[in-house]
């Protein structure tokens, strides 16, 4: 893990309320990782602390919900001009992920940042 960026994330209120059920559920000890493309496609992924291992190639970009969020240091370099809003939605959450079988799923939208 890489300490944190000039990207930011935030979150919407619907996500917060969707972070709030989990916490209530499985603890406060979560972590977000923002899959890069495999299994559950770029979605932003909710597991316990302990349960998904962080590697020497994450990067820490913030928190949202008191919830830390990391993503792979080589889709940073591609996403570092890009601001994530993380939202929850009406769906099937990633297989892995905490929300799955809600009813909801996370879901990253963004915004290009040019600096």
């Amino acid at each position: 893990m890489t300490g944190t960026t000039g990207m930011t994330v935030t979150a919407t209120q619907a996500a917060l309320d969707l972070i709030g059920a989990l916490k209530a559920r499985f603890g406060q000890d979560l972590l977000f990782h923002q899959s890069g493309g495999c299994c559950d496609g770029s979605a932003p992924m909710c597991f316990q602390q302990g349960d998904y291992i962080l590697g020497g190639n994450d990067v820490l970009v913030g928190e949202i919900g008191g919830v830390p969020f990391y993503m792979n240091a080589d889709q940073h370099a591609r996403w570092k001009h890009t601001n994530l809003v993380i939202d929850a939605i009406d769906g099937i959450g990633g297989m892995f992920s905490l929300e799955n079988g809600s009813g909801k799923r996370f879901l990253t939208r963004s915004e290009v940042c040019l600096r």
